[in-house]
């Protein structure tokens, strides 16, 4: 008791000085961005008043502005640390004692002497409080537990609260990136954190104890007193444990409980499947997954579920990327050290994505590092290839740039075959990536990209082709429920053909497309149960045709332009997830589009009743400067429904409608770097597609396995094709060359994927059928009598097989099986003379097919060791491209010699090509 009297009789004193200090303290003071520790100064300076404090309270608060005129003392203060945690109390007179946090009452707290009003916090008796709001910690510090105290927000006499409310985010120290699904013990109630890594509770006044353990990260324990409500952000460091093996399982890419079920590549794991040269590419990974497949070894482009490779829709950071291969497929152009994420769109597309038939292949590049410098680096036989990431202000923002480079030429100077010893092929691509956080709520992203191919198979021609692709990405977050995301974009892509012969034809052929694209995407969580995802995008296409111009003061060549194609595509779309019950999820959605062709330009009108060519062009129309030519549109629906028989077992099945406003121009049976890309116009309608799936998805063992098999069935429209011999590049009248007809295709997938074990991989199977039909009241323009026949990517089988077996940590052995039907091909079936010249009869279009393809690729993995100390990280790969030395054909054609036709082949890998890559981190 005795304590409690002296207590109150120094409050008793104390309380008289303020009271007389208060009547004469007038003062006049003007400041303004200036820190609180220099206006302190400069009232000690112009009174008799002198504060007593630690500096580093006030280090942080260093823009405060105030505007005083004869104030009292009390005023000036309560202004100065209005926004601070900083209270004040004034003794004898002159003597100011600031406190952070917590206030120096100047009257015992109601009931402070009752039985239950006596606030005295320990860990024991975290909780109980009763009455009082004002907090009293326990000066004793216990030895055994020595753990840091944050207090929180600035006490308030006034305040009356028994509870405050605690919020926060909690982050990866290294990475600086938020972590969900983390549970913070309060009190020993369980708090966990959203989506966004955020957290928020409500804390008794006074001491709480918080505690964090989360697998990998070291744990953290804070004492935690609550003197108002405020923020605290929990920063893990990553911890290092010697563990066996660790698994983690989430529910995020679960491929049963997804509703919209997307193709997931793993980017580190691609580093351990054989490919050609050494070379990692995630993109022919994916084709070893059913569904997805290309034309032929060395063939530019995909065929998703029998459609044509311009179907596709391929994204980089939002930026589409015309062509994503190098040297007619062998390569990638995409830097593999630069991925983050790869997910592939082929069942049902959601409604955020519009433009192609197909598929959409979304690829987005890893953040760079903000905490440290590192990077990574390859060297293989024929390529090379590395990324550097460096913060540029630590935590908050970094820069990521990568580049490849090839350097093959030494491979054609080796060869035996004295026609390519003047061969030339190089390419590279350079990527670089700038993101920055400027709070927990927004983020800004900017990537580029650019990428080249050179390439002369003979001495006289020389083919260079471009990518660029630039993107800038605003994600804002309004609240826990509501996010947006702005992107703006810029695509180009082109080619030019130099050719400098013998005699006087020598000449420059170019060709470009541009689109650049703007898109707002909004996300809202209405409630645990139901989500919305809704926005509006537009892109204006600009193409140039082609051009040819001479080369040369010998040349010949006429000089030639084709008039600029400009179009735009808009389209606003709306879609939302709903769990219908427990088991039932709906994901429904709508997207409108709209393209308008664009002038200026001249466009064919046909007479009617007749096969469009030369001599039917009825009329020529002029179209002025942005005047609408066409439109084109409607709507696109996107319907899909999953349902749980288990937790194991799903059952999803969806429909899918899709417009495609742009199309390839090749009458090649694969596609090639100079195809060009034409716009629907007044001749030319748009593609269009519908298709529908249904699929059955299993996991076993504890998601050991993943078991899927789906069906699907897709009906097209306008699908664009050429009638025979029809001359494609540089033809201003194209429309007369053009034919557009139906497709259709169908198929059964299969895939069985084991994640975990010595032995991992999957094994995929695609029966499927591809077909075109060409009917017409016009006998020019069928083709097979108008009947359905195959397309040039029909294989009705395919089969892969991708295995790796561990040895240990450091040795793994890796297989790559692959095996599809042939593709169709036309034959020549007998010939004919006239006027004195041989000519061939071709079979119907693609009745035959050429030899079936199989290949057996392996690789033997080294990691190197696992020293946490090591200047560089290491990981070799010593691989065989076809082992089994097969002659896959990549195409037949026929020659006429001596009168007779002959059948020729030509392959790309006809042997086995060992390489050994060597890759570093550091």
């Amino acid at each position: 008791m005795k304590k409690y009297l002296g207590l109150i009789f120094l409050m008793y004193i104390q309380t008289q000085s303020i009271s007389a200090q208060q009547k004469d303290s007038l003062l006049t003071l003007s400041f303004k961005n200036t820190d609180v520790l220099s206006v302190i100064h400069l009232i000690e300076e112009q009174t008799d008043y002198h504060f007593y404090f630690i500096d580093s309270w006030l280090k942080e608060y260093n823009d405060v502005s105030g505007d005083y005129k004869n104030e009292s003392i009390i005023n000036v203060l309560n202004g100065l640390f209005e926004n601070t945690i900083i209270n004040f109390f004034i003794i004898e007179n002159d003597k100011i004692i600031l406190t952070p946090n917590s206030i120096i009452y100047d009257k015992v707290p109601d009931g402070f002497f009752g039985r239950d009003s006596i606030v005295t916090y320990t860990e024991n008796t975290i909780g109980k409080t009763k009455s009082s709001s004002s907090v009293f910690a326990n000066a004793k510090k216990s030895k055994k537990n020595k753990i840091e105290t944050i207090r929180i927000g600035k006490a308030n006499a006034d305040n009356t609260k028994q509870k405050f409310v605690l919020s926060g985010y909690v982050k990866n120290r290294q990475t600086g990136n938020p972590l969900s699904n983390i549970f913070i013990n309060l009190n020993g109630v369980a708090v966990a954190t959203n989506s966004k890594g955020f957290y928020e509770t409500e804390l008794n006044t006074g001491l709480n104890i918080l505690e964090v353990k989360v697998l990998a990260m070291e744990n953290v324990r804070k004492r935690i007193i609550m003197y108002n409500d405020g923020q605290y952000d929990i920063i893990l460091n990553e911890g290092i444990e010697q563990l066996d093996e660790v698994v983690l399982q989430t529910k995020t890419y679960n491929n049963v409980d997804e509703v919209v079920t997307k193709t997931k590549i793993d980017v580190k794991e691609s580093k351990n499947i054989p490919l050609a040269l050494g070379e990692r590419d995630v993109l022919k990974v994916a084709t070893s997954l059913p569904g997805i497949t290309t034309a032929g070894e060395g063939a530019l482009g995909y065929n998703v579920r029998g459609g044509k490779s311009d179907q596709n829709l391929i994204l980089l950071d939002d930026a589409v990327i015309y062509n994503p291969q190098h040297f007619f497929g062998i390569f990638s152009a995409l830097n593999p050290f630069a991925l983050g994420d790869v997910n592939i769109y082929k069942n049902n597309i959601p409604a955020a994505y519009g433009g192609r038939l197909s598929s959409v292949f979304d690829l987005t590049t890893k953040d760079a590092s903000v905490e440290e410098f590192k990077g990574e680096a390859s060297i293989g036989p024929v390529t090379g290839n590395v990324l550097l990431e460096t913060p540029i202000i630590k935590g908050k923002s970094g820069l990521m740039v990568g580049g490849r480079v090839a350097y093959a030429n030494w491979i054609l100077d080796a060869l035996d075959e004295e026609s390519l010893k003047n061969s030339e092929a190089s390419f590279y691509d350079i990527i670089a990536k700038y993101n920055h956080r400027f709070s927990e709520n927004s983020k800004i992203e900017a990537t580029a990209y650019i990428s080249r191919d050179d390439f002369s198979i003979t001495s006289d021609s020389l083919y260079v082709y471009n990518n660029r692709a630039l993107s800038l990405k605003w994600n804002y977050r309004f609240n826990d429920k509501h996010a947006a995301k702005l992107s703006l974009s810029n695509s180009r892509y082109d080619f030019d053909i130099e050719f400098d012969g013998d005699t006087n034809t020598d000449f420059d052929i170019g060709y470009s497309i541009d689109e650049k694209d703007i898109k707002l995407q909004l996300k809202y969580l209405y409630n645990d149960n139901i989500k919305f995802d809704y926005g509006v995008s537009s892109k204006l296409y600009t193409v140039n045709p082609g051009s040819i111009q001479p080369t040369g003061t010998e040349s010949i060549i006429t000089p030639l332009r084709l008039d600029e194609e400009r179009g735009l595509e808009s389209a606003i779309f709306l879609a939302s997830e709903i769990d219908i019950t427990k088991n039932f999820t709906l994901d429904t959605g709508i997207r409108y589009s709209v393209f308008n062709a664009l002038g200026k330009a001249t466009q064919n009108v046909f007479q009617e009743g007749v096969p469009r060519s030369l001599e039917t062009i009825r009329e020529t129309i002029s179209y002025d400067e942005n005047e609408v030519i066409k439109t084109y549109g409607g709507p696109e629906l996107r319907i899909s429904g999953r349902y749980l028989l288990n937790e194991d077992l799903s059952i999803k099945a969806s429909y899918n409608k899709t417009y495609q406003f742009i199309n390839t121009l090749s009458n090649n049976t694969t596609v090639s770097p100079i195809d060009t890309w034409k716009l629907s116009d007044l001749n030319i309608k748009p593609q269009s597609s519908q298709q529908y799936s249904l699929g059955v998805y299993k996991n076993m063992r504890e998601r050991a396995y993943e078991l899927s098999l789906e069906g699907f069935y897709k009906f097209s429209k306008n699908i664009l094709d050429f009638k025979t011999g029809a001359e494609i590049l540089l033809n201003e009248n194209i429309e007369t060359e053009v034919l557009q007809g139906k497709g259709r295709a169908y198929g059964v997938e299969f895939l069985l994927k084991k994640q975990k074990g010595k032995l991992y991989g999957w094994l995929g199977y695609t029966y499927s059928r591809s077909f075109i039909q060409l009917e017409s009241e016009f006998r020019e323009e069928q083709v097979n009598r108008g009947d359905f026949f195959p397309s040039n990517f029909d294989k009705p089988h395919d089969f892969s097989m991708v295995l790796n077996y561990k040895f240990t940590k450091r040795f793994s052995l890796a297989t790559n099986f692959v095996y599809q039907t042939g593709r169709p091909v036309t034959f020549p079936i007998g010939s004919f003379r006239f006027d004195g010249a041989d000519f061939s009869v071709f079979s119907e279009r693609n009745k035959f097919r050429i030899p079936d393809y199989y290949r057996l690729d392996l690789g033997f993995n080294i990691e190197g060791n696992h020293k946490l100390n090591k200047l560089s990280h290491s990981f070799w790969t010593i691989s065989i491209y076809n082992v089994l030395g097969r002659n896959n054909p990549f195409s037949v054609f026929f020659v006429t010699e001596d009168g007779k036709v002959k059948g020729l082949q030509s392959s790309i890998f006809s042997i086995p090509v060992p390489s050994i890559t060597y890759n570093f981190k550091f």
